[in-house]
C-alpha cells in the first residue's frame, strides 16, 4: 500500500478545494462573510496549502458566531438535510445531516474489527451533545445492532451485557473500567463474555487503563474527534498514532502564524471538512499533536498523528466534555455566600472527578453553599461536583479550573 506522507494528504484535497469550497461560499453566507473579513477571495483558494490564508477558527469564535447569527452562523446552507439539531457547552449547536453515517466514524470501527455481525452496547451520551448519536449512525451504516447505553444505569448495561451477548462497545474508556467492575462485583465472569472489542474515545487512555481493559477484551482501541467535525483520527491495531479520517483534511498547524507544519513539529490541530452543505473551513480544535514521522506496519494508507499532546487555551476536557473557566465563572455567579473559588479536576480509579474549592463569606453557612454549588453545576456544566469549603486557595494557578490529572 503506498503510504501518503502529512503533505501528500493535503495535496489529495486540492481539487476538493476547488470544486466545492466555492459552492459552499455560495450556499453559506457565514462563510462568504469568514472570507471577505480575512480579505480572502474564494478564487485564491485553489489548493489546501492555500487555505493558511485563512485564519484559524476556533471554537470560541463559533460560539460568537452562533449568538450573533443564530442558529448556525450562515455556516450552514438553507437547505441543508438536517434531521437532528445538538447542543456542546458554549453553547455550540451542530447539525446531523441526514445521510447514512455523517460524522463519518465508519472507517475507525472497521479498523477495530466492528461488522455488521455485531451488537454494539453505545454508552455515549444520547443527550444533547452528540457522541452518542454519532456512533449510533455509525454502526447502522455498517449493518449492526445497537443497545442504546448512554452513561445510564450501570447495573442495567451489565445485565444488557449479560442477556444480550453484547459483542462490542463504544464509550469513554473510563465507563468501560466501571462497567465491568462492576460486572465483576456482581459475581459475572466478563472474560467468558462475548464482548470482544471496544473502541472508546473522548478522553485518554493511558496505557495502565488499556492494559487493565485487554486484559478483559481483547481489542481496545480509541479513536479521536470532535462535536463539530466528527471522526478525525484513529488508531489500528498497531497502536502507533491515530490514522487521520480519509475524507477530511486535518492539519497541525504552527501556534503563531496558523500555517500547515509537515515536520513532526508540534501544533494545533485545525480541521476544514469540504461539504457544500455545512463546510468547516480551518477550524480550530484547540488540540495539540504532531505528525508521526517513524514506519508503521496499519494497512492504513493516512498519515498518523502522535496522539493527544494537550490543549490550547484555557478550557480542560473532563469525562469527554470541555470545561471553560468563563462557564465556572458563570455558575459560580449565581451562588451567595463565597469569597472566591477554582475547580480542581482529578483522576480517582481511572475516572475523572471535579471538585469545587470554595472560600466562603464570613456568615456563610456551609451547607447552604454546598446545595447551591452543587445544583449549579449540575445545570450549567453538567457535572456532578464535590464541595470543599477551605481557608484559602493557592496563588499562581492561573485560573478558576486546575487540571490536576496525570497521565501515564
Amino acid at each position: 500500500m503506498n503510504r501518503l506522507s502529512p503533505a501528500d494528504h493535503a495535496r489529495s484535497f486540492d481539487e476538493r478545494v476547488r470544486t466545492v469550497l466555492p459552492e459552499a461560499v455560495r450556499r453559506c453566507p457565514g462563510l462568504a462573510r469568514r472570507l471577505a473579513e480575512a480579505g480572502v477571495q474564494v478564487g485564491d483558494l485553489d489548493s489546501a496549502a492555500a487555505l493558511d490564508s485563512v485564519p484559524v477558527l476556533s471554537k470560541d469564535d463559533l460560539v460568537g458566531l452562533q449568538r450573533d447569527d443564530p442558529p448556525f452562523a450562515g455556516l450552514v446552507s438553507a437547505d441543508a438535510p438536517i434531521r437532528r439539531v445538538f447542543q456542546s457547552p458554549g453553547p455550540l449547536y451542530e447539525p446531523e445531516l441526514d445521510r447514512p453515517d455523517p460524522w463519518r466514524w465508519g472507517p475507525a470501527l472497521r479498523a477495530a474489527g466492528f461488522t455488521g455481525a455485531d451488537l454494539v452496547l453505545n454508552a455515549f451520551s444520547y443527550h444533547l451533545s452528540p457522541a452518542g448519536a454519532m456512533f449510533d449512525a455509525a454502526v447502522l451504516a455498517m449493518g449492526g445492532r445497537v443497545v442504546p447505553g448512554g452513561v445510564g444505569n450501570l447495573d442495567l448495561q451489565v445485565q444488557a451485557c449479560a442477556d444480550l451477548g453484547i459483542s462490542a462497545y463504544v464509550g469513554l474508556p473510563s465507563y468501560l473500567k466501571a462497567l465491568l467492575e462492576r460486572a465483576e462485583a456482581s459475581g459475572h465472569d466478563t472474560r467468558a463474555w462475548p464482548l470482544a472489542r471496544a473502541f472508546v474515545a473522548a478522553e485518554p487512555l493511558p496505557s495502565s487503563l488499556r492494559e487493565w481493559l485487554n486484559d478483559r477484551i481483547p481489542v481496545v482501541l480509541q479513536g479521536y474527534g470532535t462535536a463539530e467535525t466528527g471522526n478525525l483520527g484513529y488508531e489500528t491495531e498497531a497502536i502507533d498514532g491515530l490514522h487521520v479520517a480519509p475524507d477530511v483534511l486535518v492539519q497541525v498547524c504552527d501556534l503563531s502564524t496558523g500555517a500547515a507544519v509537515y515536520d513532526g513539529s508540534q501544533g494545533q490541530v485545525v480541521v476544514t471538512v469540504l461539504d457544500p452543505d455545512a463546510p468547516v473551513l480551518r477550524f480550530g480544535t484547540g488540540d495539540l499533536s504532531a505528525w508521526a514521522t517513524d514506519e508503521t506496519t496499519s494497512g492504513v494508507a493516512t498519515p498518523r498523528l502522535r496522539g493527544w499532546l494537550g490543549r490550547v487555551g484555557d478550557a480542560v476536557k473532563v469525562r469527554g466534555m470541555f470545561l471553560h473557566p468563563r462557564q465556572v465563572d458563570a455558575v459560580m455567579a449565581s451562588v451567595e455566600g463565597v469569597e472566591a473559588y477554582r475547580f480542581i479536576v482529578d483522576r480517582v480509579n481511572d475516572r475523572d472527578v471535579l471538585r469545587c474549592e470554595a472560600v466562603l463569606s464570613r456568615g456563610a453557612d456551609p451547607a447552604t453553599v454546598t446545595r447551591q454549588v452543587r445544583s449549579s453545576a449540575r445545570d450549567g456544566l453538567r457535572f456532578d461536583v464535590d464541595v470543599v469549603p477551605v481557608a484559602d486557595l493557592a496563588t499562581g494557578d492561573g485560573g478558576p479550573i486546575v487540571d490536576s490529572r496525570i497521565w501515564e
